[in-house]
Formats: C-alpha cells, structure tokens, sequence
C-alpha cells in the first residue's frame, strides 16, 4: 500500500487516535460495531437523497471505521490491510473469471454457492446474516431460491401471486381474523411483492424508500397548503386532506398557490 493513500492515512490517524486518547485506545470491536451500522444507514440515506457533499461525509465516516477494526486486528495480530485486499482481490477474480482468463463467466448466485460449501450439510439458504433488514432478507432467500431453480419464468407468476394473497388479505379482514393470523397473511403479501420486484429487476428497498421520500414530500406539501387556507389538518377530515392531496399531485409534488382563506 502507497504510503500516502487514503487508506494509509486513515490508518495512520487511527493508530495514532489510540495512542493518545483513551476513548479511541478503548474501543474493540464490539464497541465499535453500533457506530458501524449507524454510519452506513446515513450513508445509505444521504446516497438516496443524491448530495455529493453528504456522501463524501458519511463515506469518510465509514472509512473511519473500517480503518479501526484494521488497526484492531493489526494490535491482536490477526491480519494486515494487505490481507484484507488480498482476500478481496481474490474474491473478485473468482466472481468474474472471463475477466482473468480463469474460465467462462458463470451465474452470480451459482458462484456464491461454491463460495460457500457443498455438501449434504450446507443448505441453499444458509448463511444469510440474522441481521438483515426484512425487506433486504425477503428479497435475498427468494434469489438464493432462484439460484436452484426455484423460481418462476417470468413476472407473471408472481403477479398472480400478488392478488391470490391480497385477496387472502382482504377475506381475512373480512372475516375478522385473529390478528396473528390477518398478519401472516399480510406478511405473504409483502414476500409475494417483493418477489415480484425481483423479477423485474426493481431493488425493493430502493424502490420503498423512493416511495417513502414521495410521500413524505407530498404531504409535506399538504400540510403547508392547509395552513395557507386556514385548515386544521387534525380536524379537517379524509375527503378535504384528500383534495389537497391530489392538488399537490398534480403540481408535481410542491404546494400550488393558494391562498388563505
């Protein structure tokens, strides 16, 4: 490694920080592992709001981290920076082997399954971190299933799929199911649309956290046309919010002009 890359100079400020402050000279790996996963979720956040100055930030932090576990492992003498690149590009060079001249290219889940094991005892579906968002998890056993063939052709059947559990959904409620029960269905609901955006090649996070920022823009935008007319928001009803909802929908998502009233 260069010397005076970034790497090397995060690592550099890391070991120096351990030696001169006691917080930093505390920290393990436990510790540290909280302010990991907070600091990729707001670099998850400031990548899907698109603000360069924001990324830059929140990367810096990830690096920040990454570089601590490196100097940790480097105290307890387990493996160097060198290793960890070693590793990776090895990794890399068995995931594209038409790009290294090891062999043709090959399915990405059925490369992940060699990675992992063969053998009777090692199942399709294990080794998926316990950890994992519901949605990212969802959306990950379905492709590992799909990586043995389990799968439908096309997004045909996954649509159907979609409406036999909504209407699953919609008898429950009807008939006043249990609420343990009303939840099971809902949740085959969301597993069924979540397949369905795999086959469609839609990332269902991405796609719910577009939806989320949509509607958080838009009734943002409701509320502040309410207090331009003079409307109480609490008090005002599903049929007014609604016409100010689709006033905002047609602006595009912003409040029209209005006025008070």
């Amino acid at each position: 490694m260069q010397p005076n890359s970034s790497l090397a100079r995060a690592l550099t400020l890391v070991r120096d920080l351990r030696e001169r402050c006691p917080w930093d000279r505390a920290q393990t790996r436990e510790t540290l592992r909280p302010y990991l996963v907070e600091e990729t979720m707001e670099l998850d956040h400031a990548l899907g709001e698109g603000d360069p100055p924001a990324i830059r930030d929140e990367l810096g932090d990830v690096l920040l981290n990454i570089a601590f576990q490196l100097v940790i492992a480097e105290e307890r003498g387990e493996f160097s920076e060198t290793d960890v690149a070693d590793a990776l590009e090895h990794k890399m060079q068995r995931r594209h082997p038409h790009l290294f001249h090891l062999g043709p290219p090959e399915p990405w889940e059925q490369l992940k399954r060699r990675e992992r094991g063969a053998g009777p005892a090692r199942r399709t579906l294990d080794g998926l971190p316990p950890a994992l968002p519901q949605l990212l998890m969802a959306y990950r056993l379905q492709q590992r299933a799909a990586s043995v063939g389990f799968d439908w052709p096309d997004a045909a059947g996954p649509a159907a799929k979609v409406r036999e559990e909504l209407a699953e959904v919609e008898q429950e409620a009807a008939d006043a199911a249990d609420a343990a029960h009303l939840a099971d269905e809902i949740g085959d609901l969301l597993f069924a649309v979540v397949n369905l955006a795999r086959k469609l090649g839609v990332q269902p996070h991405t796609a719910l956290d577009r939806a989320n920022r949509k509607f958080r823009e838009r009734f943002d935008a409701v509320e502040r046309l309410a207090v331009e007319r003079g409307i109480e928001v609490h008090t005002a009803g599903l049929e007014l919010l609604d016409g100010l909802w689709d006033e905002v929908k047609r602006a595009g998502g912003t409040a029209p002009p209005g006025r008070s009233t």
